[in-house]
């Protein structure tokens, strides 16, 4: 048992329990039940003055007894080892004692029987005496005090205190423990359906773990044979570059030894006739040599190395799938070339104040042939001509494909600055000039074959195509003078449908003066 809240020394129990402080400086003791782990506060007697658990004192003498007494000594020598028992008295005796208990004459008639007769019996357990008073027996029950007492104690401490034979107020007590046992047996069945619910909830989640582990294992075991089989083909790949460059790097090697061995003969033949040959000798060779000579001279030949070594490995560049897994990872033998990436697009060189424009770089390598994927690094910056600290925000969005769409929203006209950059270098035609011109401003008419259809007829009504009818309209109509013969804008007069609006408002022109009418 463990005992909380106890400073003393806890080597003796005369040093705990003997030893009183008065009652307002000791501190509450509280020991731990080695069955239940519920704490119960230790009583002023201390650990003696505990309730006794007789049930248990009863199943630990049956155990003695089925081992023939072994341990047991007997109840009135304390000495001698225990061979019968007195079931009247319910007392342990030993030989000695057991003949002198059947002669005297008190409990001569006691009923006595050997230890091994006692094996099935299911109680063999002592009469329960008084602490107060140890040679009665508790057969009474105190109404007020609620616990068991002697005959002296209803003689001294519990005088005038109502109480009864413990067989006549048993069932009343005993039925109130069992309505308390019944209130407490349905937590008992609750608690244990929700151990068994915990414990079968256990269970599952430990066999939900192992099949999760099985498919973790299962996913990475197939991902690490995807990826190995992926590095092999990758390897296997760059074998194959290296083969076909070494190839290609030996042909232009020979290629050009034979070559420079032609030159080097004949340079070196004519070099030697200049030089040792006679003036004969000179001119009759010299149509021979001048025509080797002009042979040599004519053919062609690169001094470039015909492969480079560009291949490198881009690890976050998606390869597709293998064995169903996405695997990354690709060599690349192109390597982009600013000087021949172009840019299209029909907001290269205009723009409209808050309205977005793009355009789109195709990137190329040095053949000019297109990238044919993205991950370059590609910078742009829109900067205003007379605002050079105030950039405009640009987005660039990679293809994947060797494109990248290029925006950007100016806010005010001007003349802007356009840097498109990739590896920090300027691609063609970069920087160029952007003008940005005012907002598109929309019509304020509408657009109509003519102004007596638009308006239902009104007199009134103007268009700025200058046409009018007779009767006093002021507006244009089908067939009469000023009107162009075909549908026109109100507000401007122009022909096209999805154009800008040129009317400015003002009093200049004539048409200035035109009103215009939208129904």
């Amino acid at each position: 048992m463990d005992i909380r809240g106890a400073d003393s020394d806890t080597s003796s129990e005369g040093s705990v329990f003997q030893e009183r402080k008065p009652q307002s400086l000791q501190r509450q003791i509280g020991i731990l039940c080695p069955v239940c782990d519920a704490q119960v506060d230790l009583p002023r007697g201390g650990v003696k003055a505990l309730t006794i658990d007789h049930l248990a004192m009863n199943d630990v003498m049956l155990e003695s007894l089925r081992e023939e007494g072994q341990g047991l000594v007997c109840d009135l020598c304390n000495d001698r080892e225990v061979e019968k028992r007195c079931q009247t008295c319910k007392a342990n005796l030993c030989h000695f004692c057991c003949q002198a208990h059947r002669r005297q004459k008190k409990t001569t008639y006691h009923t006595i029987v050997d230890l091994k007769d006692l094996k099935g019996y299911s109680r063999v357990g002592k009469p329960i005496l008084c602490s107060a008073h140890p040679a009665e027996e508790l057969r009474l029950f105190c109404e007020l005090c609620d616990r068991p007492v002697c005959r002296d104690c209803i003689v001294g401490e519990h005088r005038e205190h109502p109480y009864d034979f413990t067989s006549n107020v048993i069932h009343k007590h005993g039925d109130s423990v069992r309505e308390l046992l019944r209130g407490t047996q349905p937590h008992v069945e609750a608690l244990e359906e929700a151990l068994a619910q915990v414990k079968e909830m256990n269970g599952a989640l430990q066999e939900r773990v192992e099949a999760v582990a099985a498919d973790v294992r299962t996913f990475s075991e197939g991902y690490i044979k995807a990826i190995e089989e992926h590095r092999d083909k990758l390897l296997k790949q760059l074998e194959d570059i290296r083969v076909q460059k070494e190839n290609s790097l030996q042909l232009q090697k020979a290629q050009l030894e034979q070559l420079l061995a032609d030159m080097r003969t004949g340079v070196e033949f004519t070099e030697h006739l200049l030089t040792s040959g006679s003036d004969l000798e000179i001119l009759v060779t010299k149509r021979v040599v001048v025509e080797r000579l002009r042979k040599l001279n004519r053919v062609e030949y690169s001094t470039h190395r015909g492969v480079n070594d560009k291949i490198c490995f881009s690890p976050q560049e998606k390869a597709g799938r293998c064995h169903g897994y996405e695997v990354y990872g690709t060599i690349l033998t192109k390597e982009v070339d600013p000087a021949k990436c172009v840019l299209q697009g029909e907001d290269l060189h205009r723009a409209r104040e808050k309205q977005t424009a793009s355009f789109t770089l195709f990137c190329k390598d040095a053949a000019g042939e297109s990238m044919g994927r993205g991950g370059d690094r590609v910078h742009v910056a829109v900067v205003p001509k007379d605002k050079k600290d105030s950039p405009v925000r640009t987005v660039v969005r990679d293809n994947k494909d060797g494109t990248y769409s290029v925006s950007y929203t100016p806010k005010e006209p001007g003349i802007y600055t356009v840097c498109v950059c990739v590896k920090e270098q300027h691609v063609q035609g970069s920087p160029f000039t952007v003008t940005v011109r005012r907002k598109h401003r929309p019509h304020l008419g509408v657009f109509h074959c003519c102004t007596f259809c638009s308006s239902g007829g009104q007199r009134n009504a103007r268009c700025a195509c200058g046409g009018t009818m007779p009767g006093g309209y002021l507006g244009c109509g089908h067939g009469h003078k000023g009107h162009p013969g075909r549908p026109h804008w109100s507000c401007c007069g122009k022909f096209t449908e999805k154009s800008e609006c040129t009317c400015t408002g003002g009093q200049s022109t004539p048409r200035s003066l035109l009103r215009t009418v939208a129904l």
